[in-house]
C-alpha cells in the first residue's frame, strides 16, 4: 500500500471518530426509544434540522473538494503512482459511500417520522 492510501485510512479513522463523537450524544439524548424501539412519535429530531446534517453537508462538500482535486491530478497526467492521487481516491471512494448510505437513511426515517407524527391526518384526508 502507498502512503497517500495509509494516510487517507488515517483521516477516514479521525473524521469517524470526529463523526460518531456527534451522532452518539446526540441520538441518546433526543432519541425516545421503547422497549429497544425508537418511537417515531415522540421523537422529533428527524423532523428539523439537526447537527448531523450539518456534518454531514460539511462532508459532502470535502467530497467534492476531493473528487475535484482528483481531477485535477488525473488531468496533469498523473498515476496511482502518486501518493495525493492515493490519498483523494481513497477519500472520494468513501466518503460518497457514507453521504448515500445517509441520505438513504435519512429519507426512511424521515418518512417514518412524518407517519407517525400526521399519519392519522393524512388516512382520514384520503
Amino acid at each position: 500500500m502507498g502512503i497517500g492510501f495509509i494516510v487517507s485510512l488515517i483521516a477516514i479513522v479521525v473524521f469517524t471518530i470526529i463523526i460518531l463523537g456527534f451522532t452518539i450524544p446526540m441520538d441518546k439524548k433526543y432519541v425516545v426509544r421503547e422497549n429497544g424501539k425508537i418511537n417515531y412519535k415522540k421523537t422529533t429530531i428527524y423532523l428539523r434540522w439537526n447537527v448531523f446534517d450539518t456534518l454531514t453537508l460539511v462532508l459532502a462538500i470535502y467530497t467534492i473538494f476531493c473528487v475535484q482535486a482528483l481531477n485535477m491530478l488525473l488531468f496533469r497526467s498523473q498515476t496511482i503512482e502518486n501518493p495525493y492521487v492515493q490519498f483523494f481516491t481513497n477519500q472520494s471512494q468513501a466518503w460518497v459511500i457514507v453521504i448515500v448510505g445517509y441520505l438513504v437513511s435519512r429519507v426512511s426515517i424521515t418518512l417514518k417520522s412524518i407517519k407517525a407524527h400526521w399519519g392519522d391526518e393524512l388516512d382520514d384526508k384520503q
